[in-house]
């Protein structure tokens, strides 16, 4: 069995493939390096034993069912979750459809149930943090002794630090909303991406020789207000590009959008996914005197774009 994702319910069984090995559980929102370092770990366990690595995660997010008013728009969505943990070397991913019935579950069920019965994993890789169980009252400690009863290896991962601070999910969150899109990228690992659709939009931009696809039925968070050099991905091809996120002062509209300039592209998006990649930002959204000085800044802004991606795409062909 090649790498596989597979949904299923917490009291079923998994293919016999994805049992008898190396398990890491979390939401591993954002798939950031903190999260490459469990992979990393479960799968130098796994191949000790002789089993698959495997990742469990969660669908939706059980922050959604138990408080949904604390729920925050999540990093990345399930299926870019899977395929970013595939990327970073998991064998399987495991997807646990959330339900009440499920987060009702003790933490010695859930270790018992599902972790020891039904996947028979061998060796548990955690970090510090991690919760499990109804009201989350597993800790580490928990599972540690839950390990030693039930005869599986238990192996707690460090937190990764980079800047002196552990790398998590709400610190990842925190940078994008404050539109630090390079510091989010070092802690990810890579850029973060944002997925939609191109809606139609006010077309102004093409009246202004800046055209704009207007990315619509996002499903993750938007980084801050502000004005980016970002890759546009679309339908296998990658563009450079300048991406506005906020209201359009100059003319009066306050509604938030989305709206990316790709630079050397000519054609009808409306209607197409596409995913903007952010790469750094490059200032505020203002309010300009007029359209003449407006559309000298995005002249400025483009320009910017260009360079700032040439650059980086310079870098990591000399590194590759």
């Amino acid at each position: 069995m090649t790498m596989a994702t597979l949904t299923l319910d917490w009291n079923q069984t998994p293919l016999a493939e994805c049992r008898g090995g190396a398990l890491t559980i979390g939401n591993f929102d954002g798939v950031h390096l903190g999260h490459a370092a469990l992979v990393a770990e479960a799968r130098r366990q796994a191949a000790a034993v002789g089993g698959p690595a495997v990742a469990m995660t969660f669908d939706p997010h059980p922050l959604q069912i138990l408080r949904p008013q604390a729920f925050q728009p999540v990093l990345t969505t399930t299926a870019r979750r899977a395929e970013l943990l595939h990327g970073c070397g998991i064998d399987h991913v495991l997807i646990l459809r959330t339900t009440v019935e499920f987060l009702r579950l003790r933490a010695a069920e859930f270790f018992e149930q599902v972790v020891r019965d039904r996947l028979q994993a061998r060796v548990l890789v955690e970090g510090p943090n991690f919760g499990f169980g109804r009201n989350r009252e597993g800790d580490v400690q928990m599972l540690a002794a839950l390990c030693v009863t039930g005869g599986l290896a238990f192996v707690q991962v460090p937190p990764l630090q980079v800047a002196g601070r552990p790398v998590s999910s709400s610190r990842v969150r925190d940078a994008l909303v404050r539109g630090a899109v390079a510091e989010a990228a070092l802690l990810m690992g890579r850029p973060y991406r944002l997925r939609g659709v191109v809606g139609t939009g006010q077309k102004r931009g093409r009246t202004l020789g800046f055209p704009t696809a207007n990315l619509e039925k996002l499903e993750t968070l938007i980084p801050g207000d502000g004005v980016y050099a970002v890759r546009v991905h679309e339908r296998g091809q990658t563009w450079p590009g300048a991406a506005n996120i906020g209201p359009n002062p100059t003319f009066g509209e306050q509604g938030r959008k989305v709206e990316a300039h790709i630079i050397g592209f000519a054609g009808d998006l409306v209607g197409q996914p596409m995913d903007i990649e952010f790469m750094e930002r490059l200032r505020d959204t203002r309010p300009f005197a007029g359209v003449t000085e407006l559309v000298e800044q995005l002249r400025r802004d483009v320009e910017q774009a260009r360079k700032i991606l040439a650059e980086h795409t310079e870098k990591t062909e000399k590194k590759s």
